[in-house]
């Protein structure tokens, strides 16, 4: 079932196992201000278990890019597309979010993003390739995030 994430009244629905789920909340809800804000999009999530399609395509685009393979268990997903550009979010346990931003048209933007939830440690699989910069929200405390540019076809 999706789920319209509230970013005035900040809810931990479908992120209640995760060790920092008030931050994972509040992260959540600052992508979902993001995107209302600039785009006028209402940001929704699934849980993963019914979009693994979404999860899959981040995973491969993390393996084939960098041989990336993310240990946390994935909790939900999104995908929208919003000004010709394809964003695929998921959500994942630790308090990682990583997002995938898809330009459809040739040669436009493509980089994914990981952003840390306050209180969340660095995943042992990104600490020695990426540099995390912080950065404060008044929804989720103090962000740390990094980014990689996509290469490949996807």
């Amino acid at each position: 079932m999706s789920y319209v994430v509230d970013f005035v009244n900040v809810s931990e629905t479908g992120l209640e196992s995760s060790p920092v789920a008030p931050a994972l909340a509040g992260l959540r809800a600052n992508e979902a201000r993001y995107f209302k804000n600039k785009y006028d999009h209402v940001f929704t999530t699934n849980p993963a278990a019914e979009v693994q399609e979404l999860i899959d395509r981040v995973s491969g685009i993390l393996a084939s890019e960098r041989d990336l393979v993310i240990e946390s268990k994935p909790l939900e997903a999104t995908d929208f597309v919003v000004d010709g550009v394809r964003w695929t979010y998921v959500f994942y346990e630790s308090g990682l979010s990583i997002n995938v931003l898809y330009a459809l048209d040739e040669g436009g933007k493509r980089a994914v993003g990981f952003k840390l939830s306050d209180g969340m440690e660095v995943p042992t699989e990104l600490a020695s390739t990426f540099k995390f910069a912080r950065q404060k929200s008044k929804l989720a405390g103090t962000i740390r995030g990094s980014y990689f540019v996509i290469r490949g076809e996807h």
